[in-house]
C-alpha cells in the first residue's frame, strides 16, 4: 500500500510538473505572437530575429514564399513601407498545440484593417487565420514557418462543419 501511494505521488508530481511546463510554454508562445502583432502595428520588422528562427519561411496571403529570415524580414518591411503603413492588426485569438517539448502548432486569428495596394485598389479589412510552426531553441520559442489566409465570409457560410452532427 505504501509503495502504491509513493508511486501515485510520483506520477501526480510528474503530471503536475508537465502541466506547469506546458502552461509556461503556451504563455511564451502567445507572447511571441504578440511580438509579431506589435511589429505589424509599429510597421517595423527589424526585430524579427527575436521571434523567428534564422531559417524561418513564410507563405503570404497571396502565395508568395519567402524562404529565410532575411527574405521574410525584407519582404514584410517592404510591404509595410509601401502598402500596409496605415494598417493595424488585432489579435482575435491564439490556439497553441504543443506537439512535443520543442515543437508547437499555432492557429492565430487576426483582423487586418483596410489597405491600398500599390496599384491603388482599396482592400477592405478582413479576418485572417495563420498556421504557425514554433520551435524551442535555447529555451526560447521562435516561429520557424507560417502561412496566412483571408477568412472568406461567403465561403465560411458553406463550411460543412457547421452542419455536422455532434
Amino acid at each position: 500500500m505504501k509503495q502504491t501511494i509513493i508511486v501515485l505521488g510520483i506520477l501526480l508530481s510528474a503530471f503536475w510538473a508537465s502541466a506547469q511546463t506546458k502552461n509556461a510554454d503556451v504563455k511564451a508562445i502567445e507572447k511571441q505572437v504578440d511580438a509579431m502583432v506589435n511589429s505589424w502595428n509599429k510597421h517595423d520588422h527589424s526585430g524579427m530575429k527575436n521571434y523567428c528562427t534564422s531559417d524561418c519561411s513564410w507563405v503570404n496571403i497571396v502565395g508568395m514564399w519567402w524562404k529565410d529570415l532575411k527574405e521574410v524580414e525584407y519582404a514584410t518591411q517592404f510591404y509595410h513601407t509601401n502598402m500596409f503603413k496605415y494598417t493595424t492588426m488585432t489579435n482575435k485569438g491564439v490556439s497553441v498545440r504543443i506537439i512535443n517539448p520543442t515543437t508547437a502548432l499555432v492557429q492565430f486569428k487576426s483582423y487586418v484593417s483596410e489597405f491600398t495596394t500599390p496599384d491603388g485598389n482599396k482592400i477592405p479589412g478582413s479576418d485572417d487565420i495563420a498556421l504557425l510552426v514554433y520551435v524551442k531553441q535555447k529555451g526560447k520559442w521562435l516561429m520557424t514557418a507560417g502561412e496566412n489566409v483571408v477568412i472568406d465570409p461567403v465561403a465560411k457560410k458553406n463550411d460543412p462543419i457547421l452542419h455536422m452532427g455532434k
